[in-house]
């Protein structure tokens, strides 16, 4: 009974994360387009890859109690958790290429004040959900919920280097490269996620989850 309570408060959080990534994601992605933000657009798109991996924790928690189907259910997500990885990898080098062309044309963003607005409200939200999910996934012994939440917890960096590029601009306006500098670093930690989740899908010890290690 306790489990299901628990469980309960998995099919929330998860279902949270959905709704709100994809308002933060279509935002971002909006905003970094307008205002020419590579660094807030490619953070955008990130937030879609949230999405997926809280997709992956309702569709593993709904089958949770039909033992019979757990090998199909982890072999699904075994390719899901690969895609997750290339998705990453096709990220990181369209926010990296896109960044050293705004360096290489000396473009700054006409601003950068939503990225700052979105940030904020980012960290805020996820390092709520980042500790809920990191409690229920201990609570229930869970590999799938704790790798979601280390999904998470990048989400959280990702806002940070996001906040700090925007912060940079705001308050030194002649300081026009600190998006595209803060976009590259962006693309380093998408791209490092990207190759971890590969290496977590390809695994032999793989369970389920979306296979980030922060």
């Amino acid at each position: 009974m306790e489990n299901q309570k628990h469980i309960q408060k998995v099919y929330y959080l998860a279902l949270f994360t959905v709704f709100y990534n994809i308002l933060e994601g279509v935002l971002s992605v909006y905003f970094g387009t307008q205002e020419d933000s590579v660094a807030l657009a490619g953070f955008g798109l990130d937030s879609f890859i949230e999405v997926f991996s809280a997709l992956l924790v309702l569709w593993r928690f709904k089958g949770k109690g039909e033992e019979q189907k757990e090998e199909a259910v982890i072999s699904r997500e075994r390719r899901a958790t690969f895609g997750i990885g290339v998705l990453f990898c096709l990220l990181a080098i369209i926010t990296f290429l896109g960044s050293c062309m705004q360096l290489y044309h000396q473009t700054p963003p006409e601003t950068t004040v939503p990225g700052t607005y979105i940030a904020i409200l980012s960290l805020t939200i996820m390092g709520f959900l980042w500790w809920a999910k990191f409690k229920l996934a201990k609570q229930l012994d869970s590999i799938t919920l704790l790798k979601d939440a280390q999904c998470t917890l990048s989400c959280m960096k990702l806002s940070v280097i996001l906040l700090l590029g925007s912060l940079v601009y705001t308050i030194w306006p002649q300081i026009w490269w600190a998006d595209s500098v803060g976009a590259l670093l962006l693309s380093f930690f998408i791209g490092k996620e990207g190759l971890e989740t590969i290496q977590a899908a390809r695994s032999s010890e793989f369970t389920s989850g979306c296979g980030c290690i922060s």
